[in-house]
This record gives structure tokens, sequence and C-alpha cells, in this order.
């Protein structure tokens, strides 16, 4: 992707979401495509900012810790304090995920467990002879 403008559709193409999805954002203050009547405008800082909108949504972070992250940019230079606030929530995201799946797996070996116990009720019950 280079310097010049997409258009909404060649960012729904692009990034394999819906034109709503792109208005949604927009609304949000997260990108800020340029007009041109009724067209929408993408360019290369767009496109940057919904890469790291659609990784931060896949991570399950917020669309407002999204936004308060892209906020801390600062074009040129080192932006060290965007990435120090992005590693202090990935890290409680991290600790979020870690327990929901340690949750989950033990759900899982519960369930498990209880069809398989189920599984030998059945095949130790007497057959049903009597339908009417």
């Amino acid at each position: 992707m280079s310097e010049k403008l997409m258009t909404i559709r060649q960012m729904c193409e692009a990034f394999g979401v819906t034109p709503r999805t792109l208005r949604f954002y927009e609304a949000r203050e997260l990108i800020f495509p340029e007009r041109r009547g009724q067209h929408r405008l993408y360019d290369r800082r767009d496109r940057a900012r919904l890469t790291l909108i659609l990784r931060g949504k896949r991570f399950g972070f917020s669309l407002e810790q999204i936004r308060q992250l892209l906020e801390l940019y600062q074009p040129g230079g080192a932006n060290r304090t965007q990435i120090a606030a992005t590693i202090g929530i990935a890290r409680e995201r991290l600790s979020d995920m870690e327990t929901q799946y340690a949750e989950l797996s033990e759900a899982i070996a519960d369930l498990r467990q209880q069809l398989a116990d189920a599984e030998d009720r059945l095949a130790a019950a007497p057959r049903d002879t009597s339908r009417g």
C-alpha cells in the first residue's frame, strides 16, 4: 500500500471490513478519511490506524482503549509514551485472557467428563421396550 488514496470499497476489500464498520470508526474519531463531496478517501495514516484498530479488537481491547493509544502517537517521534501505554494495556489483557483460558479449559474438561459419564449410563441402561 503506497501513498495513494483508497476509496471505501478498496479499504473494505483490503481489510475485510464493511463500509458500515469504516463509517463507525470514523464516527468514533478513530480514523479521519478525506472527504471529497460524498466520497471518503483514505490515506496511509488511515490504513495504519485501521490496522491497529483491527489488531486491538482482535486482542479484545475496547474502542476507548484503542482511541486513547492512537491519540498518543506522535509522528516522527520515538513514541515511548504510546509504546509504554500499549504494553500496560496489553499486559492486563493478556492476564485476563490467560484467566479466561484456564477457566475455559477447566469447563471443557468438566463437560468431557460429564459426557463420558452420561454415555456410560446410557450404555449400561436397559433398553426401553415399552414404546406405545
